[in-house]
């Protein structure tokens, strides 16, 4: 599906937003680039789709999607999480689980090993996917992506796109050589990002990673967040709370030209991250 591109003001400077977000309540935005390659495989040819990660995972929510379309089951590890999660109505975690989800909790002393046992033994009808989405069959899908954004014939030769795993930035990035890929680290910092990207491929010069100005840590709620997710809010684009924010952030800080923003999607979680803020007493 090719998305539309949008033209937003953001204090005062124009962006471009191509809205990956409008593809599908759940598989949207990179998850559906990253998942494109699986997406137009024979359902006949799996069985099993294994991946693994935290509950807040955009990744986990987009595959249960696709596995309840394609007739796969799906089997999710993760860390032992609380009865306050388990319980939750809201959120990434609880609408994976009505999407036919099989979640399993792995012991934190195993964990580390459970996962790197995953591949042993593996047979031809089942399939991994590891953490964030981040496997070589993402390429395809981003491949389209470029193609859809040449296409547009825009005056623009810079994108950008926030990054767990830095798949998606890293892919584009390979794809368009011609153009600048601008990127943040939304989990971990940038060595952490870098060594993640670099576990797929090397990373070519015009993929660029724009740190924070300040650490911050993933999934919490911070007030400088909020503040510029709810001006993105009056462009009438409703974006992630959790990536956009931060990469939002680093271009108003970091850059000056005209951009393309792909739209990571995600916004299914918005729900319990505006809890979590409430909670929180900032709003």
């Amino acid at each position: 599906m090719n998305s539309p591109i949008s033209k937003i003001i953001l204090d005062g400077r124009g962006f471009f937003v191509k809205r990956d977000d409008l593809i599908d309540p759940y598989l949207a935005g990179n998850k559906y680039r990253k998942l494109y390659t699986l997406l137009n495989t024979p359902s006949n040819s799996l069985k099993t789709i294994i991946s693994y990660g935290g509950t807040q995972s955009n990744a986990m929510l987009a595959i249960a999607a696709m596995c309840q379309k394609k007739g796969w089951e799906f089997i999710y590890y993760t860390k032992p999480i609380g009865q306050a999660m388990q319980d939750e109505s809201v959120g990434n975690f609880y609408h994976a689980l009505r999407l036919s989800m099989k979640h399993v909790e792995i012991q934190n002393d195993y964990y580390r090993d459970f996962i790197a046992s995953l591949r042993l033994n593996l047979d031809k009808e089942t399939f991994i996917i590891d953490q964030g989405g981040a496997v070589e069959e993402a390429r395809r899908g981003l491949e389209v992506l470029a193609q859809e954004i040449r296409d547009a014939n825009l005056d623009v030769k810079s994108l950008a796109t926030p990054s767990g795993t830095g798949t998606t930035a890293l892919f584009l990035a390979l794809c368009m050589p011609e153009y600048k890929v601008y990127t943040t680290p939304c989990v971990g910092d940038a060595q952490y990002l870098r060594t993640q990207m670099s576990s797929l491929n090397a990373l070519p010069e015009n993929l660029i990673i724009l740190e924070p100005k300040k650490k911050y840590h993933f999934a919490k709620p911070y007030r400088e967040f909020l503040d510029i997710w709810q001006k993105l809010l009056v462009t009438e684009i409703e974006f992630d709370m959790i990536y956009a924010p931060s990469m939002w952030m680093a271009l108003q800080e970091q850059t000056k030209e005209d951009i393309l923003y792909v739209h990571s999607g995600g916004v299914s979680g918005n729900e319990s991250m505006l809890k979590r803020y409430k909670q929180k007493g900032f709003i």
